[in-house]
């Protein structure tokens, strides 16, 4: 998977129900492309795949007490 860019970004993220505006998805992309980048030489070979919608909805989640 390759670094996401602010469009990609904001598909995923109103696919997975928690709409974003153009802002915050180009600080998205911007914060996690590190991540995508870091991981490059290893693309693939890991049982998981960096997902930018979850970022946000992990953000916004209320945690109950």
């Amino acid at each position: 998977m390759t670094r996401p860019s602010p469009k990609e970004v904001k598909v995923v993220a109103q696919i997975a129900g928690v709409p974003v505006d153009d802002e915050v998805s180009n600080r998205i992309a911007n914060s996690i492309g590190p991540a995508f980048d870091g991981f490059a030489a290893i693309a693939g070979t890991l049982p998981f795949d960096l997902e930018p919608a979850s970022f946000l909805l992990a953000q916004t989640a209320k945690v109950s007490k």
